[in-house]
């Protein structure tokens, strides 16, 4: 008994030790986005809970909108939908023009969750536009998608597990278009080897730190020809995919 206790105590102390270095160590630094209680901004680099902040916009669309706006992204808000008992949404929107947020989507009418559109929007700052530079010395102008909300379940299957694509928490992107008209897709690129390839896989592993579930062709065959990026509310559960 006296070794259990022992050995508690001993996981506790360290736990305390870890707790306590990770604090000094966002302070040191001056990165408050690294510290789980910190108020999310949008604004700031990617911390260590910055995609746990957002699955945590899931519940609150007053923050996210508040956040969004702090960021200077524009956007306009759409009207709630109710389809059924498990589809529908109250919390999306569409990005409006002349903000922070500069990338087109094609089809341009793009609703998506509060959430999703948050995680876009730092996507483009710290993931894409990097990515873009490193690889073509060009900047994406475009996003691709195949859309976000669609009243069905995983797969589309007439049994299962709702789809994030029910309430508009997900969006799945097909291709880029960048500055100097290079033109990238999931479906013909993702597996030549070449500079296309790898941008295309580090924006995908760069998405994984904001959103709960990100998944391409490595996942599976149904993913060949997109990235599904969502912000799931399990997410906030520690439930988390990156493939």
């Amino acid at each position: 008994m006296r070794t259990v206790r022992h050995a508690i105590l001993a996981v506790v102390i360290f736990a305390l030790v870890l707790l306590a270095f990770f604090i000094v160590y966002a302070l040191v630094r001056n990165r408050p986005q690294d510290l789980p209680w910190t108020r999310l901004d949008l604004g700031q680099p990617i911390g260590a809970f910055t995609g746990r902040k957002l699955a945590g916009l899931t519940d609150n669309f007053a923050e996210c909108r508040a956040l969004l706006q702090s960021a200077g992204v524009r956007y306009t808000i759409l009207p709630p939908v109710r389809s059924g008992e498990r589809c529908g949404y109250a919390d999306a929107l569409r990005f409006a023009p002349g903000g922070s947020q500069r990338i087109e989507f094609s089809p341009a009418r793009l609703g998506v969750s509060c959430p999703i559109a948050a995680g876009l929007a730092m996507w483009e700052w710290n993931v894409l536009q990097p990515a873009a530079q490193k690889h073509f010395g060009a900047r994406v102008e475009r996003i691709e998608h195949l859309g976000s909300y669609s009243c069905r379940r995983m797969y589309g299957r007439s049994a299962g597990d709702w789809s994030e694509h029910a309430t508009a928490d997900a969006i799945d992107v097909a291709g880029f278009r960048l500055s100097d008209g290079t033109h990238v897709s999931v479906l013909g690129d993702w597996g030549k080897g070449d500079a296309k390839a790898a941008f295309l896989r580090e924006v995908r592993t760069g998405g994984c730190k904001l959103f709960s579930t990100v998944l391409s062709p490595d996942y599976n065959a149904a993913h060949r020809d997109h990235l599904h990026l969502d912000q799931a509310t399990r997410g906030e559960m520690g439930w988390r995919a990156c493939r």
